[in-house]
């Protein structure tokens, strides 16, 4: 594939100013363009289709070779940079979503609910059906959270005073302590990441069952868990959201390559929300 745009995540972006990093290290999680070479097993797209691709390296590349199961197909009219938010962001949304089960008619927080897993989140779990509770300290973002899907927003899961039948954490720290503790009984908590970088410290109480606070459960995520996954079916699925306009990519930086260390820093500084996209082309 010949790389057109890619999408930076924290992740990514704290391993590149890592000291012990090797020389010569291509990172990059996240990138869209366009196929230049076909599998010659017949697996993957025919040269010239639209792809967007998922990997653990590489994506800050001219050109980037992932397995059929790791990319997926676009309309050929798509903008590659919108393209480029969705593998990391959006497949981390939608799986750990499916964790939860039904979510019809069901209160579900979102917490970081402005950054890019969030933003997927919460269109995603009101397209589900759920009630959602969007959870970001940014007042700023609460109108455009409630424009994507939110019927709640909060500055923080101790200001949420109904229970709900499961979280998506973003943030860690007493965010999670505070979300798990808001659960209703059989609801679960997924841990898709840790922002705030600060220790979940659990109280003995929190971890009681009584009062209508039995079954209550809180999961690991990782999207690459299962080594044997094949995400192209979803990758091709959110991309045709994204290009039909009814899934918002959140895009709140973008620019040329040659800019890629102001990015870089902007995302370390916790100065965005949303995504971070650098156009190859």
């Amino acid at each position: 594939m010949r790389v057109e745009a890619v999408s930076l995540n924290f992740g990514e972006v704290h391993e590149a100013v890592r000291p012990e990093m090797p020389d010569g290290t291509v990172l990059g999680w996240d990138a869209a363009g366009v196929v230049v070479q076909a599998a010659a097993d017949g697996s993957g797209p025919a040269e010239g289709e639209r792809v967007v691709t998922l990997g653990g390296e590489a994506g800050w590349a001219e050109l980037r070779a992932v397995p059929a199961a790791l990319l997926g197909t676009a309309p050929r009219d798509a903008d590659p940079g919108a393209l480029s938010t969705v593998p990391v962001a959006g497949l981390s949304a939608l799986h750990a979503l499916r964790q939860m089960g039904s979510l019809l008619g069901r209160r579900v927080m979102v917490t970081g609910a402005s950054g890019g897993v969030g933003r997927y989140a919460v269109q995603l779990a009101a397209r589900a059906g759920a009630h959602v509770v969007a959870i970001s300290r940014s007042t700023a973002q609460a109108d455009g959270l409630r424009a994507l899907g939110a019927h709640e927003v909060h500055p923080e899961p101790a200001a949420v005073q109904q229970a709900v039948w499961a979280v998506l954490d973003n943030v860690g720290g007493q965010h999670l302590v505070d979300a798990f503790a808001s659960l209703s009984a059989g609801g679960s908590l997924i841990s898709v990441g840790r922002s705030s970088e600060a220790d979940a410290v659990l109280s003995p109480d929190a971890l009681l069952g009584t009062g209508g606070r039995h079954d209550r459960s809180i999961r690991t995520f990782f999207l690459f868990g299962d080594p044997t996954t094949d995400f192209s079916a979803d990758l091709t699925w959110l991309a045709g959201e994204i290009a039909a306009g009814t899934l918002d990519p959140g895009i709140s930086w973008r620019g040329p390559w040659t800019r890629h260390a102001e990015a870089v820093k902007v995302l370390l500084d916790r100065r965005l929300h949303g995504k971070a996209v650098l156009d190859l082309e």
